[in-house]
């Protein structure tokens, strides 16, 4: 598998190696500090490890002071055009600006603000998607095809190297997802910086988390992906949520409880459904455990069928049993299944 370059914003590395770390972008407005930092905590408690602010104006700029002093996790500003914003935003803190060089102007606003950003040790993100591909880029080329972004991409690399700046990390996205993969897999092949990935535009919580998860899912499962972000028309909380449940899908998360649990059918006795939900809910909120859940609808046959799983359930006729890689442990009543499945979860060691 392909190392990138590692870069690192405050304790969060990206890249070399390092676990695959979830990201996601605050909606409120980044003049409202209060308000901000609360959809932060929020967005950090749900398991998010890097949080991007836009940054439209000065004061916006100047109310990341007091969002970045007080964030818990590394704060990114999202800057478009005016290389005056990245500057005030540096200053104000920042632990990584994204930012398209090309388009901040001449030589000399790029050297200024690569000079900042070399002062204060903090990198830069290159963000491009379908409807940002240079005009000679895209005539090339004849759209915004994948190989146009990430020429699009490698462009705009081109013009931090020339100031001696490699401390880069790229984003290659499009509202399709066969496009973005392509993107991707072309930019792994090409370039050696981080790759943050993301479907951009992808839509409401359902058929965003559905594309993301045959985007971002199918990249992290071919090796290539180093920091990720789920786009929903949503709470970004829900995109948090939907990012660590692809990293889990793939194997790609360091902890967390992954719920499997069977389809229904007719020898189905208890609420599967339900139960399922309540356990799922529930597992969200446990942190600093790594393990496999199952919830099964079956008594007779689902301790079998999950034995892979670390604790499972399998439901009855009023009674359940909970069991341990396939072997029973005792036999529970209905109404107490996911009360004692959580209880012995809490207790779950390994070996």
């Amino acid at each position: 598998m392909k190392q990138t370059k590692q870069i690192r914003l405050r304790d969060v590395r990206i890249g070399g190696g390092a676990p695959v770390s979830v990201q996601s972008m605050t909606n409120t407005d980044t003049r409202d500090a209060q308000a901000t930092l609360a959809q932060i905590r929020a967005l950090a408690e749900a398991g998010c490890d890097v949080v991007r602010c836009a940054v439209p104006d000065a004061q916006a700029a100047e109310a990341l002071k007091a969002i970045c002093a007080a964030s818990p996790i590394p704060v990114v500003a999202d800057i478009h055009f005016d290389y005056r914003l990245a500057l005030a935003s540096i200053e104000a803190g920042v632990d990584k600006i994204r930012l398209n060089p090309g388009n901040i102007g001449g030589a000399d606003r790029v050297h200024a603000v690569v000079q900042a950003a070399k002062e204060r040790r903090i990198p830069i993100r290159i963000g491009v998607n379908s409807g940002s591909v240079e005009k000679h880029i895209l005539e090339k080329f004849g759209g915004p095809t994948p190989e146009a972004m990430v020429e699009s991409a490698l462009y705009h690399a081109g013009l931090l190297g020339d100031c001696g700046f490699d401390d880069i990390c790229i984003s290659i996205k499009s509202s399709s997802v066969p496009d973005t993969m392509q993107a991707y897999l072309l930019a792994h092949e090409k370039t050696a910086y981080p790759l943050h990935l993301g479907v951009t535009e992808a839509g409401t919580e359902y058929m965003g988390t559905v594309k993301s998860a045959a985007g971002i899912g199918g990249l992290l499962a071919l090796g290539v992906g180093d920091t990720i972000r789920v786009s929903l028309t949503d709470d970004p909380v829900k995109e948090v949520y939907a990012a660590k449940a692809i990293l889990k899908a793939v194997g790609c998360a360091e902890e967390g409880i992954n719920v499997v649990s069977c389809p229904t059918c007719g020898r189905t006795r208890i609420d599967l459904i339900g139960i399922a939900r309540e356990v799922e809910r529930r597992c969200m909120e446990i942190r600093g455990k790594r393990l496999k859940v199952a919830v099964m609808g079956c008594a007779v046959n689902g301790p079998g069928e999950a034995r892979e799983a670390d604790l499972g359930i399998a439901g009855g006729d009023g009674v359940g049993l909970l069991f341990r890689r396939g072997e029973i442990i005792k036999k529970v009543p209905q109404e107490q299944l996911v009360d004692v499945l959580m209880e012995e979860i809490a207790h779950f060691e390994g070996e």
